[in-house]
């Protein structure tokens, strides 16, 4: 059996995303229980960077120069570059490891057809199967579909296969000894679908991103429109913390998709989670259930947060977001 490759993905700045960096921790736990062999791929107009941060976490990592990504479909290239390393491969894998982001899913697709192997998408969890208790060897991934209401564990039909890993899911964790980073081999004349990048942009932010963030302020539809998410921005740079926010808020307007969270946006883990006007339907509490303290307050008495938060406050958030601002103020003060 071959081992598991993990792709790493690159951010616009040329560093390595967080969520490889807790692929590239699951797929090693992965390898060491079923003794596979584990390795990174970075394919980048400049890989250096990134691959000296994915080898903190993986034994090898293998890079692969390649300029067109910063002109076509960043997806297609790598798919073709890793497509063309699996089929030079002494050993190719049996199965690869991508982070669930927009473009990881666009490149497991890609790669699912090159390869023509199947992907089991949005893992939450990974274990491998063990034959002593009548459970086939390979990859057991857990997800939860249908919202978070059910949680499944599927296993691939053959002994190949491609893994898209959710984010917050693993804690990333470097190994004792970085590892070391080769060159892979060169393969020219590969068939890209021409698809062009004809502009790139990059979203400005202040503060930190929900993905890492300890403190997370987030908006639902009782906010009631961008003046609120501007108490609940003021409320987060006090906290230092970052903002965040529900599908029916982004859907009206009132903030950009990139601190969505939930089914359909980011899944975030942080050290608190204040949440203003959320109702807590499922959708939005799959994205943040693994939060380790959450504070809800809504006018509601019965709005479903209530049942899962560790704190719930019935009271109107207009009266409580400018009274605990005023509050952080004084103590800060």
């Amino acid at each position: 059996m071959g081992g598991v490759w993990v792709v790493g993905e690159v951010d616009a700045a040329g560093a390595l995303t967080k969520l490889s960096g807790e692929a590239a921790t699951a797929a090693r736990a992965l390898g060491e229980a079923g003794s596979l062999d584990v390795r990174g791929v970075i394919v980048a107009a400049e890989p250096d960077g990134a691959a000296a941060s994915l080898a903190t976490f993986l034994p090898v990592v293998l890079t692969v120069r390649s300029p067109e990504a910063l002109e076509q479909t960043a997806a297609a290239v790598i798919a073709a570059r890793v497509a063309a390393l699996v089929g030079a491969a002494t050993e190719p894998p049996s199965y690869v490891v991508v982070g669930a982001t927009p473009d990881g899913r666009d490149l497991a697709g890609a790669l699912s057809a090159l390869l023509e192997v199947g992907v089991l998408v949005g893992a939450t969890g990974l274990a491998w199967g063990n034959a002593a208790e009548g459970v086939p060897a390979g990859p057991r991934v857990e997800m939860q579909p249908f919202g978070g209401r059910i949680v499944t564990t599927s296993a691939f039909t053959g002994d190949r296969g491609i893994i898209l890993l959710r984010s917050n899911m693993v804690v990333a964790e470097p190994l004792a000894a970085p590892g070391r980073v080769e060159a892979g081999a060169a393969v020219e004349g590969l068939d890209v679908a021409p698809v062009r990048v004809v502009e790139r942009i990059v979203a400005q932010s202040t503060g930190p991103s929900i993905d890492g963030a300890r403190v997370i302020v987030s908006g639902g539809r009782g906010v009631g429109g961008p003046e609120g998410f501007a108490g609940l921005g003021e409320l987060a740079g006090l906290l230092g913390g970052a903002v965040g926010a529900t599908r029916a808020a982004v859907d009206a307007g009132w903030v950009d998709y990139a601190i969505q969270i939930g089914q359909t946006g980011k899944t975030v883990k942080p050290a608190v989670y204040l949440a203003f006007g959320v109702s807590g339907a499922i959708q939005h509490k799959v994205g943040m259930q693994t939060a380790e303290t959450i504070v809800a307050v809504n006018r509601d008495p019965d709005a479903p947060i209530g049942e899962f938060a560790d704190l719930f406050v019935v009271a109107d958030l207009a009266a409580v977001v400018p009274a605990l601002a005023a509050a952080l103020r004084a103590r800060a003060g």
